[in-house]
């Protein structure tokens, strides 16, 4: 695949970005470089090498959701900037 400046400007477009000339070279470089890689890749044998799914055999190594201990509404509003004695106040986000 050869990398020039129609494919490094629809790239561009596609992502939102704006390069200048030297930019837009070193991407093309770069972009070479990547493409060199995978080629290379694609010269190694991979004839029954089973596809990786995951890093490890570990399976749902999440923990259980288990209630533990909770905060009292006094410990968590203890340093809370601004509170009323029950809740958070924070400043107004949302304009109408």
């Amino acid at each position: 695949m050869q990398v020039d400046d129609a494919l490094v400007d629809k790239l561009a477009t596609l992502a939102h970005l704006h390069f200048n000339t030297e930019e837009k070279e070193a991407i093309k470089g770069d972009l070479q470089k990547m493409i060199g890689f995978i080629d290379k890749l694609q010269e190694l044998d991979t004839t029954g090498v089973e596809p990786l799914m995951h890093m490890s055999d570990a399976v749902n190594v999440l923990r259980e959701d288990v209630p533990g201990a909770m905060l009292t509404t006094g410990q968590a509003l203890q340093n809370a900037a601004k509170h009323d004695g029950h809740y958070f106040q924070v400043p107004k986000v949302i304009k109408k």
